[in-house]
């Protein structure tokens, strides 16, 4: 390392630490506590400092790098980093309709099952192929479907299966991956929120023939934006790789030439013989790939993981045991035989409450605690899907209520148990006034 270099990395680690030094105080009902938030300390700073002093300013070594190391960790073969979670599922989901898989490709007017109370960019990739979504309800407490559900709207069109586990809460994913088998469904685990997340004592994004990962700043990781697809199935991570690389045919990092030897030898579809295969394009894919720069904070960020999910789990199980017994709301509760890796902590007001749920959130913004919906609640209420075709098996009573009667509260790891302390304060105070 050149002095220079040397001595700019170190000057930002004294300005990293002059900033933390200025805003450590909480001050309840003045100070913003967060639902959600990147945790970001020095050593993250100087790894993005450093990736810009370098020039890294396309996907390249550190990439390489964050995708052996994040398959690792994930217990997946393969790993291909996106531009966000977003795009990693629109991956995921069109690789499914690749020609490469001849038989078993997902044709436009194929069905796939899905949850009506979710996320958009899970069903949307859907819709965007061709594909019919059909929408199945979820329980309150856990706010996931279950394999009943999810066997009771299998038909004859069925091809795959594409679900979120809800707010980090794994999802029946082992009954629901042996029934995929059982009927020759793929199954796409959507982990944007449950990094860490164990079922049955087992990883989720382990059960699925693909799996989707989300480094937004919410989440368990981040990159600032980014996204990740993971597979053990070597031919579905290649389908994977081409659609997110222009859809070309050829395998080579950028930068990189005829590491195959046979660069000029190819011959596909009419193209003269010995067509670049640099510029063989054999999907219709984009550019969907992240950055160095982002992929050097992430794999910061991935050392620090299992301290992120730690505190998550700790925030969760405060918040719950601090809330135990309030009445007039519906508390969370992890799926039986699940460890989750927790994205937020979700409070339904029973509709028989004397409140309205808006009037408790307004009470915790007015007091600076923020709150989110979960998500879209019932997405099939939205103008976006009005008019766009789908199924719905089942009625959706409780995605409804979720619509209605549900909002989440923050567990990231940079809210303290002062923070926590006063959440359950003030939600006990606001319900404790109206009896």
């Amino acid at each position: 390392m050149s002095i220079h270099k040397a001595l700019v990395l170190d000057e930002v680690r004294k300005y990293h630490q002059e900033e933390e030094e200025d805003g450590r105080e909480f001050v309840p009902g003045v100070t913003e506590i967060w639902p959600s938030g990147a945790v970001l300390d020095e050593d993250d700073r100087v790894a993005l400092v450093e990736a810009a002093l370098e020039m890294r300013i396309a996907a390249g070594v550190s990439s390489r790098r964050f995708e052996s190391a994040f398959a690792r960790r994930m217990k997946r073969r393969k790993a291909h980093l996106a531009n966000s979670g977003s795009s990693a599922n629109l991956l995921a989901m069109s690789a499914l309709t690749s020609h490469l898989l001849q038989d078993r490709r997902l044709l436009p007017g194929d069905e796939v099952i899905t949850v009506a109370a979710g996320f958009p960019t899970t069903v949307n990739p859907i819709l965007q192929n061709g594909l019919i979504p059909v929408f199945v309800d979820v329980d309150l407490r856990t706010y996931n479907t279950t394999a009943a559900r999810v066997e009771a709207a299998i038909g004859p069109r069925t091809r795959a299966i594409m679900i979120a586990h809800a707010l980090g809460n794994p999802f029946e994913v082992a009954e629901i991956a042996q029934l995929a088998e059982d009927h020759d469904l793929f199954l796409i685990e959507d982990n944007c929120d449950a990094v860490g997340s164990t079922y049955q004592g087992r990883l989720t994004g382990t059960f699925g023939d693909l799996t989707t990962v989300s480094f937004y700043p919410a989440h368990h990781l981040t990159m600032g934006e980014g996204g990740c697809v993971l597979t053990s199935n070597l031919a579905l991570a290649r389908i994977v790789e081409s659609l997110r690389d222009w859809g070309r045919d050829c395998w080579c990092e950028p930068g990189e030439s005829n590491k195959c030897l046979k660069r000029f030898d190819y011959q596909m579809g009419t193209l003269p013989a010995g067509y670049d295969h640099k510029y063989i394009f054999s999907h219709v894919g984009y550019n969907l790939k992240a950055t160095d720069l982002q992929a050097a904070l992430g794999l910061t960020q991935l050392t620090k993981l299992d301290a992120f999910i730690d505190a998550r789990r700790r925030n969760w199980t405060r918040l719950r045991e601090g809330l135990d017994g309030v009445p007039w709301l519906i508390l969370p509760e992890a799926t039986p035989g699940s460890d989750p890796s927790w994205f937020g902590f979700v409070l339904t007001v029973d509709p028989q409450a004397p409140f309205a749920r808006a009037e408790l959130v307004d009470f915790l913004e007015g007091r600076r605690i923020g709150t989110r919906r979960l998500f879209a609640g019932n997405l099939t209420r939205h103008p976006a899907y009005t008019d766009q075709p789908h199924r719905v098996v089942g009625d959706l009573a409780n995605s409804d209520i979720v619509t209605d009667q549900t909002f989440w509260v923050g567990v990231y790891p940079g809210l303290t148990d002062e923070m926590i302390d006063y959440v359950i304060a003030s939600v006990r105070e606001f319900v404790g006034a109206r009896g």
